[in-house]
């Protein structure tokens, strides 16, 4: 071998004892910088490095932005002799081929921990974050507003509030260091050009060119994105409506379908059709709110047919609205209590057959206690139930009875009335009930087993 060759050789064996040194090194030594569990143990062995922690005492306390914020009782750190083998495993972790100065906490769970303890520690710290949160300035995320067929977005503003979701994941990782320290972080807004404020923007745009259209029973009504909305807005991941543009069609529709508080016709027992009186609490109305929400979220989402169904409400007991989509006996359906004042009489349908009827005693005429007419419906039914009000004395009375089926919030409806003794077809005129129609008791558990809960009562 020529002198030149000799020197390839000498370099080539020279880097080889290098680079074989150095692997050595870096697979038995931690890196310069790299802690474990807070603790630093650059250029250490795995069991130097273990000596060194398993010997670190926990004071169990815990510092923000460099203010104590938690404070414990202090205890060993709980390692034991098997958690050698943690520490050669967090050496490959961090290993590199060469030396390096890269920063690194590792973490290595104590095998005699106290996790009830570590659990303890970690909720009051939370907590104490939340605390100290409620006077610090949150932030304000970017948001998206559709307004006059224009889409813009609004600038976000920083708050000083901490993250905690973010700190009690740094807490996670240095939840076994002598002295836990976080850093500052703060929640950060969602800023005008994240991916959620873009899609909302190309979402938003597309309302220009909607329509949608708004199904009420049988009735269709094509409204377009300006017809039902003045402004959305698009903040924190929900929409808010402003659906002032809405109301006249609303208005227009509930004129032309709606229920509630109307005169309905009716056919009576005997087959006359009359008009009953108005304001009772049977029928349905649209919401503006509600319907503002359905159309909103349809032309949003692009859907081209919705139904109003669940846009309706009603009063009384029951809120929801009763009737919608009821054709039958001019939108009072098949199912049913009549009651005549003028025949002291109750009929009791069901399915359009009647299964049953009785003579009543209705509401005082003289005193102004006349049962109410109109389109009601039967509230709610106890049996036994006690009846509690005024009598013409002034008086409050308390009376049991065994059947009670209440049809009106100012509290009528149908009861047997054991006490009473006057049961003429004139009775009603100047010795009548408080306003509730008086059932004889014999007549009063069948009526009961007859009626159904939101069916309609006509009174008339």
């Amino acid at each position: 071998m020529n002198k030149t060759g000799k020197i390839v050789s000498g370099i080539i064996a020279a880097v080889v004892i290098i680079v074989g040194g150095s692997y050595w090194y870096q697979s038995t030594h931690f890196n310069k910088n790299t802690k474990v569990n807070g603790v630093a143990v650059g250029g250490m062995t795995a069991k130097a490095a273990y000596q060194k922690v398993s010997q670190q005492k926990l004071t169990h306390r815990v510092y923000l932005n460099g203010k104590l914020i938690y404070s414990g009782r202090s205890s060993k750190a709980g390692y034991t002799q098997s958690d050698e083998s943690k520490f050669k495993s967090a050496i490959k972790r961090q290993r590199t081929l060469f030396p390096s100065s890269k920063q690194r906490n590792l973490k290595i769970t104590p095998s005699n921990k106290d996790g009830q303890q570590v659990a303890a520690i970690k909720s009051a710290v939370q907590q104490k974050i939340k605390a100290l949160n409620t006077s610090r300035t949150a932030p304000v995320n970017a948001k998206v507003v559709w307004q006059n067929g224009k889409v813009t977005t609004t600038k976000p503003k920083k708050g000083n509030q901490y993250d905690v979701k973010r700190l009690m994941k740094q807490y996670d990782q240095n939840a076994y260091a002598p002295t836990i320290r976080l850093s500052k972080l703060y929640t950060q807004p969602l800023g005008a050009s994240s991916s959620a404020i873009q899609k909302q923007k190309a979402k938003m745009s597309k309302l220009n060119k909607r329509s949608v259209t708004y199904v009420v029973e049988n009735s269709k009504y094509k409204l377009k994105s300006k017809d039902v909305l003045t402004k959305v807005t698009w903040e924190d991941g929900h929409y808010t409506f402003d659906t002032s543009a809405l109301k006249s069609k609303i208005n227009s529709i509930n004129k032309a379908k709606a229920t509630l508080g109307k005169s309905f016709k009716f056919k009576t027992h005997s087959g006359k059709v009359i008009q009953t009186a108005k304001g009772g609490s049977y029928g349905w109305k649209l919401s503006e709110t509600k319907a503002g929400k359905t159309l909103g979220n349809a032309l949003l989402n692009g859907k081209s047919t919705v139904s109003a169904k669940n846009d309706i409400y009603g009063t009384g007991y029951y809120t929801g609205g009763l009737g919608y989509g009821v054709t039958k006996n001019y939108g009072l359906g098949d199912t049913y209590a009549e009651v005549s004042i003028a025949d002291q009489h109750a009929w009791f349908y069901k399915n359009g057959k009647l299964v049953y009827s009785a003579d009543v005693v209705t509401g005082k005429q003289s005193s102004g206690d006349a049962t109410p007419k109109g389109v009601w419906y039967i509230m709610y039914q106890q049996s036994p139930s006690v009846l509690r009000g005024t009598g013409d004395s002034g008086k409050a009375y308390t009376q049991p009875v065994s059947y009670w089926s209440a049809f009106t919030n100012s509290g009528v409806g149908f009861h047997d009335a054991s006490w009473r003794t006057n049961w003429s077809k004139t009775a009603y005129i100047s010795d009548g009930s408080n306003g509730c129609v008086n059932m004889h008791p014999s007549d009063a558990g069948a009526a009961y087993k007859a009626i159904v809960v939101h069916e309609p009562v006509i009174v008339y």
